[in-house]
């Protein structure tokens, strides 16, 4: 066997050891597949001389799971094969557990998908107590399902209602969360202990059985057809409906597969379990998500855009300029990763201010339980407020979040800069200004970069880091290693106006008002949005984020466009936001009202008046409203690639899903235009230029790349 050693010793303990040769990790990719029935097949013929298995892993983690390299290589028509392949796995899983010998699982690292499944095959778990371990089932992240008896085993343990998180939201656990669960069964204090304790519980429990298996056994909380249960259940799926849009196959393949699975036989359980899977592994979608969250997230997180041989290097100090609601989010990022920071503003009193709003950020999560009130404290403490410069000598990082106005951003920078460490740098969180014309206020331009943070700070886990065109490697490199130190995630692009996540959205955000100038009914406009799984109508979008402040921004690039001695031409979509602001006086949320209203007390809703300034018909093609807001963001994306903005695929695709909320079910603007396929993307592209303009005009790197 290569991936599995079986030993047994002389008091009859087998134990298999999963070892992948040349992987880091142990997957259940085609030569683990033939070697597990293997290994099985060889108890079966000791059974008479085997008193108890050991499961262990040679590897830092116990078992990574699933071969996903080869999910993205199947065809539809590969599923009946998928079918049997996954049986063929639950057949060896199935025969350990009923071998009538009792089976340990040490873990000593991660179990995730597929490991976890293995792990649930033994008939008890050890597991070292460390809070860095996750256990679980992240499948549904990826666009697929457990299927590996993963769904029938966590409903027959924990029952449907309390399953459900660990199934349809992958939800993962800690050792002691596991243990909590009744899951793990023991917690060590280190690896040596797992194996002393796995020997002792064999020798204890010669006749073990799976909780399914024992005679008598019920579901927890009850089947499908109990009154609490079966309330739940009949408005479950519309729930998953409004949540998925349709979009996502795997939710509902999952509650599918639990509720069905509940109501027969074990054996039968795990039948149905395959059944939905091999479409899901066949699917487009699942090759979507597998290759932005598993091969593009994996390598942004391993520096794939960061520049070589720059040592590594942490941020001790970080001085934040702008205590608003931006400026305050960054402050809890730095002091909820042990980041001490100055939170400094205009005045004590706003500094404060901002203070408190990372107060409030630590009592949601206390009221939650995700922290405890000593880490509160811990973490406010890293915080201090200031109105004085003198505060922020010795930061190795100053990031100003001050509002978008260039000689404002020129001002607190001039004042700011000279505090820094000697190898200090400082970065502005800018969404649209060009980082090398800001860097025209620095002392030190090569020092200087843009670090654009997404609102709301604590939710949105991508910083997109912004290089000027004087901006060293060793700047560049630090910026990864501070984005990756306080948890987010980095993606690297080149200086340009909107750079790349704000120029993208904002294609959509003006794709949304041009429409609505067009004459389309607003309700349709956010809904064709929502349609397509956007997480937010184009219209909501803009009295959020305000229209003023796109109007200012409107006004900056005519303004820098005439200091070059050009005219600006309004965009498609522009007008409508100028006639809003300037015209009908609704700025946005905050200033009282928008394209919606938003009344004291109740929802908000759409602007009644929209209805009689800007419809001109009633009805439009949805379907044709949805390619419009796809394309428009996609086509933008594949010009910010050509022009150099953007330097690599990945980056374009988890900066699109994480940064402005590209549809995760596409796997990120330009996997969208593969799983379409570049031929067919061209050919709907170039009906929506001829109907609706150069905007939607195919960039030359995509034609290059059929």
């Amino acid at each position: 066997m290569q991936t599995i050693r079986y030993e047994k010793d002389q008091a009859g303990i087998v134990t298999l050891t999963f070892d992948e040769p040349d992987s880091p990790v142990n997957t259940m990719g085609p030569a683990w597949r033939r070697d597990m029935p293997r290994a099985v097949d060889r108890l079966v013929a000791e059974q008479a001389h085997i008193k108890g298995v050991v499961l262990a892993s040679s590897k830092t983690s116990f078992f990574a799971g699933a071969d996903l390299k080869g999910v993205l290589k199947l065809k539809a028509s590969d599923a009946p094969q998928c079918f049997e392949e996954v049986q063929g796995v639950k057949r060896s899983f199935r025969r350990l557990e009923t071998l009538g010998k009792p089976v340990v699982a040490c873990l000593n690292g991660a179990a995730l998908g597929g490991g976890w499944e293995l792990a649930l095959a033994a008939h008890h778990r050890i597991a070292i107590d460390d809070q860095k371990i996750q256990f679980g089932l992240p499948e549904v992240t990826l666009g697929l399902m457990p299927g590996a008896s993963g769904i029938t085993k966590m409903v027959r343990l924990l029952g449907l209602a309390a399953a459900q998180p660990y199934l349809m939201e992958g939800k993962l656990m800690s050792p002691r969360a596991a243990h909590a669960l009744g899951l793990v069964h023991e917690l060590v204090d280190n690896a040596d202990a797992l194996r002393v304790r796995a020997i002792e519980w064999i020798g204890a429990n010669p006749n073990p059985t799976q909780p399914w298996d024992a005679k008598g056994y019920k579901l927890p909380g009850g089947g499908p057809s109990s009154p609490q249960i079966a309330q739940g259940l009949a408005v479950a799926p519309a729930m998953l409906s409004a949540k998925t849009r349709g979009l996502y196959p795997a939710p509902e393949a999952i509650l599918a597969s639990m509720v069905e699975g509940a109501q027969v036989d074990f054996d039968t359980a795990l039948r149905i379990e395959s059944r939905y899977l091999a479409p899901l592994m066949t699917g487009q979608v699942a090759k979507n998500m597998i290759t932005a969250f598993f091969f593009n997230l994996n390598a942004i997180k391993s520096g794939a855009a960061r520049p070589r041989d720059v040592p590594k290097w942490k941020a001790g100090k970080v001085g934040i300029l702008g205590a608003g609601m931006m400026g305050s989010g960054i402050a809890w990022a730095n002091a909820s990763r042990g980041v001490a920071c100055v939170l400094k503003d205009v005045s004590l009193e706003k500094a404060r201010s901002g203070k408190d709003h990372v107060r409030k950020l630590t009592d949601a999560r206390v009221r939650k339980g995700s922290m405890d009130t000593a880490r509160q404290e811990q973490v406010l403490s890293l915080v201090h407020p200031t109105d004085n410069a003198e505060d922020l000598q010795g930061c190795d990082l100053i990031i100003e979040a001050v509002f978008e106005q260039r000689a404002l951003k020129a001002q607190v920078t001039k004042e700011a800069e000279p505090k820094l460490a000697a190898n200090g740098f400082f970065a502005s969180n800018t969404s649209t200004l060009p980082i090398s014309g800001l860097a025209q206020a620095s002392a030190r331009p090569h020092k200087f970069i843009g670090l654009h943070f997404f609102s709301p700070v604590d939710r949105m886990p991508l910083v997109e880091i912004i290089k000027g065109k004087q901006t060293d490697a060793e700047t560049i490199a630090h910026a990864c290693n501070y984005v990756l130190q306080i948890g987010k995630t980095p993606i690297v692009v080149n200086d340009s106006r909107g750079f790349f996540t704000s120029r993208t959205f904002g294609s959509f955000a003006l794709e949304g008002c041009a429409m609505l100038g067009e004459g389309v009914p607003a309700p349709l406009i956010e809904n064709a949005a929502l349609a397509c799984g956007m997480p937010v109508g184009p219209l909501a979008v803009l009295d959020e984020t305000s229209l003023a402040l796109s109007q200012q921004v409107i006004e900056q690039t005519r303004a820098d466009f005439a200091a070059e001695g050009k005219r600006y031409e309004l965009r498609a979509g522009e007008d409508v936001i100028e006639r809003m602001v300037k015209d009908l006086k609704r700025s946005g949320r905050a200033a009282g009202g928008g394209f919606y209203e938003y009344p004291a007390q109740g929802r908000k809703f759409l602007w009644p008046e929209l209805k009689t300034l800007f419809e001109k018909h009633g009805e439009a093609d949805i379907d044709e409203l949805k390619d419009r807001f796809l394309y428009r963001q996609v086509i933008e994306t594949a010009r910010c690639l050509q022009e150099g903005v953007l330097t690599s695929e990945h980056e374009a695709n988890i900066g699109s899903i994480f940064g402005f909320g590209f549809p995760a079910w596409t796997g990120g603007a330009l996997q969208f235009i593969r799983a379409t396929g570049t031929q067919r993307f061209i050919a709907r592209a170039e009906q929506l230029a001829a109907k609706h303009g150069p905007r939607f005009a195919v960039p030359e790197i995509v034609r290059e790349g059929a």
